[in-house]
């Protein structure tokens, strides 16, 4: 948990400062609306991770890259349409 926090510390501040920064969102909306996009990704991530470990005869290392691959655009995707837009759709 401690990892995550720092990561979406950092993450945050990139995609801030950096990828959207032309966006023009407030800090602290983006940040509520980016902590809840980083905590869904950490939540489906694990589930995913545990289940298809659970439920999959692959090694755990393969099934940590499939899920990694899997879920890594999720995350940015709904950063750009959500959580660092001015004006998003409810």
């Amino acid at each position: 948990m401690l990892g995550w926090l720092i990561a979406f510390s950092v993450s945050f501040s990139g995609h801030y400062r950096w990828t959207f920064r032309h966006h023009g969102v407030p800090l602290w909306h983006s940040a509520g609306r980016f902590f809840t996009v980083s905590a869904c990704g950490f939540a489906i991530n694990e589930l995913a991770y545990a289940l298809l470990l659970r439920w999959s005869a692959l090694r755990y290392d393969l099934v940590l890259a499939v899920v990694l691959i899997a879920v890594a655009g999720g995350p940015y995707v709904v950063s750009h349409y959500w959580a660092f837009r001015r004006n998003p759709a409810h």
